[in-house]
């Protein structure tokens, strides 16, 4: 009886980790996260690598 208890469990474990993979690379989620917001695509990387490189710069010329 405990062994089928412990099986149940470990099943429904099995079934719940399946799940959260399938909602992870499931190709209806355009934002590449499990949230399906779409906020996670509208970030632009290349923007912020712009930004950061034009403030070490600044920062290179107030030290010297």
């Amino acid at each position: 009886m405990e062994n089928s208890i412990i099986g149940l469990i470990f099943l429904l474990a099995l079934i719940y980790l399946g799940n959260i993979v399938y909602k992870n690379f499931n190709p209806k989620n355009k934002a590449g996260c499990a949230k399906g917001c779409g906020s996670c695509g509208a970030i632009d990387f290349d923007k912020i690598a712009t930004q950061m490189e034009s403030q070490m710069e600044s920062q290179v010329r107030i030290q010297k």
